[in-house]
């Protein structure tokens, strides 16, 4: 008979944090064959207060109370990190929210948004106070920590105020949807081309790729004259180049439900394995080296001039990371930029 006892996930986790305290979260759920949502979710009732998940967009709206905060996107291979204070927050339809500001530059996709968590500090469990979003599946879409500048009042008002009724800890992920089916051995590259020139807005760039029903890394492959790949380091190339000539740039980290984006200087960047790092005041970005499948330098035609982004790719294809030089709508892009983009080999 097998008498096994095995100990409920909150306690399987304190344990496990005692005895590797530098695991993540996100890592360690892994190892117990959880979710990071999931073990969030063992604790509910005591250090972490499951929210409404119907009023996630009302929630994303009362962020600016919080004063200076760290809002952290990541995907399988890089992490963004960036200080400041929410400015300004809008709502476009049901399932799109803009922020926009100096400091906190975010495009939310709430059709992807499932679970909400408020963290309280918890140094044996390891948790930092935060507000936390999850899809169906129990993976992060983006986090909110508080620092010791944020305003701790408004972090108690807002978990009041969103707080779940019912405080279960237990959360069931549901299987991922099975992913879009392009028609990239079909796509017509003549007329794709055309419509590729014939481009007035960056943003009219993703409209394009699913009117043409591309991926976004076949689009470049077809792109011609638009889209050529480049050496795998032209990463820590543009990185080490940008911190040494004080160019200011534009980086852009994104999952399905969220896109950070980073804009003005990095300073310090740090190479360890496989990582390479920008360790700034404001602006942390960490990005997985060993991951990089492949890098392209982009460009894509608007009425303000042609803009020129360094795209970054793993090998299944999806984007990682993108980067441009620092531009604003109705302004050409850096001509320090424009040089060093293409020049990239």
């Amino acid at each position: 008979m097998d008498t096994t006892i095995t100990l409920p996930l909150k306690d399987q986790w304190l344990t496990l944090h005692k005895e590797q305290p530098r695991v993540r979260i996100r890592d360690g759920a892994k190892q117990l064959g959880s979710t990071e949502a999931g073990l969030l979710a063992a604790f509910a009732g005591s250090h972490v207060i499951r929210l409404d998940a119907s009023r996630l967009r009302e929630l994303w709206q009362r962020m600016p109370d919080l004063g200076f905060v760290m809002v952290l996107t990541r995907n399988e291979s890089c992490v963004h990190e960036r200080k400041g204070i929410f400015e300004e927050v809008t709502m476009h339809g049901k399932n799109m929210g803009v922020v926009v500001g100096a400091d906190i530059d975010l495009r939310m996709l709430f059709h992807c948004w499932a679970h909400g968590f408020a963290v309280f500090e918890d140094a044996a469990a390891g948790f930092k106070q935060s507000f936390q979003i999850f899809d169906q599946q129990g993976t992060a879409i983006v986090k909110v920590f508080l620092t010791d500048q944020s305003n701790q009042q408004a972090f108690t008002d807002i978990v009041r105020e969103f707080e779940a009724t019912i405080q279960s800890t237990e959360l069931i992920p549901v299987p991922a949807p099975a992913s879009h089916q392009y028609a990239d051995a079909d796509v017509d590259v003549t007329a794709f081309r055309k419509a590729w020139s014939e481009l007035k807005d960056t943003h009219d760039f993703f409209p394009m790729l699913r009117n043409f029903n591309v991926s976004r890394l076949h689009a470049l492959r077809v792109a011609g004259e638009f889209a050529r790949k480049v050496r795998n380091d032209a990463v820590k190339q543009l990185l080490e180049y940008a911190a040494a000539q004080e160019l200011e740039i534009m980086v852009f980290v994104s999952n399905h439900g969220n896109i950070q984006i980073h804009t003005g200087p990095v300073k310090k960047i740090v190479e360890i394995p496989n990582w390479i790092n920008v360790m700034d005041p404001l602006f942390n970005l960490h990005l997985r080296l060993d991951h990089i499948d492949s890098v392209w330098m982009v460009k894509k035609p608007t009425e303000d001039g042609m803009v020129h982004s360094i795209e970054v790719f793993d090998a299944s294809g999806e984007l990682i990371v993108q980067f441009f030089g620092k531009r604003k709508p109705g302004s050409p892009e850096l001509s320090a930029w424009t040089v060093f983009a293409a020049g990239l080999q």
